[in-house]
């Protein structure tokens, strides 16, 4: 008898600790990754408009979060439409045989007030790399509509293109710098119950 209260002791901790935690939708309407790359002397900023996936977080212990997302290659914004299919073709992204990039997290680090490295599983192409993101959390506040929370976060990383096979012709590799910064802003939202 002692062993099943113990049971139902714990498994009512387990369950309670569980409700904590909070699962946000990132908000792609609100939410954009994008990246900067060297061409020639200058650099240019470009970015994918279409950012899903969930964040989930435990408000009283952030190291234990975790983020799912993903990137629709097709939604690539350059500002010019050559670019942007040439971006997508073969020679880059290959987006009709790879159409997401997508990111998973593994750890959080807490290292600030509300800064962490992230570091977790990005998968690029048919590539995956550890990534490490450093994350600024800008805060939570009351959602537009009764019962939801809205929270803000910030993330910024540096790769290589070559290593995710997304270097581009050889003809551009003088052109074009390996070293991309990604910046991700993302807006998520919760529904209590």
């Amino acid at each position: 008898m002692k062993r099943l209260i113990a049971l139902l002791a714990t498994l009512g901790l387990l369950l309670s600790a569980r409700a904590d935690v909070e699962i946000y939708q990132i908000d792609p309407v609100h939410s954009s990754t994008g990246f900067t790359l060297r061409h020639i002397l200058s650099k240019f900023t470009s970015s994918f408009t279409k950012t899903t996936g969930t964040i989930t977080v435990d408000r009283e212990n952030l190291e234990k979060s975790s983020v799912q997302a993903a990137v629709e290659i097709a939604s690539v914004s350059t500002a010019n439409d050559k670019r942007n299919g040439h971006i997508l073709s073969p020679d880059f992204f290959d987006a009709a045989k790879f159409p997401t990039a997508t990111f998973t997290s593994t750890a959080w680090k807490k290292t600030g007030e509300n800064t962490f490295d992230v570091t977790g599983s990005l998968t690029i192409k048919d590539v995956t790399k550890e990534a490490v993101f450093h994350v600024t959390l800008n805060g939570f506040a009351p959602g537009m509509k009764p019962g939801t929370t809205i929270s803000g976060w910030e993330a910024t990383t540096v790769i290589k293109k070559s290593d995710f096979g997304v270097a581009g012709p050889a003809m551009l590799a003088k052109a074009l710098g390996d070293e991309v910064t990604l910046n991700i802003s993302i807006e998520s939202g919760y529904t209590k119950g």
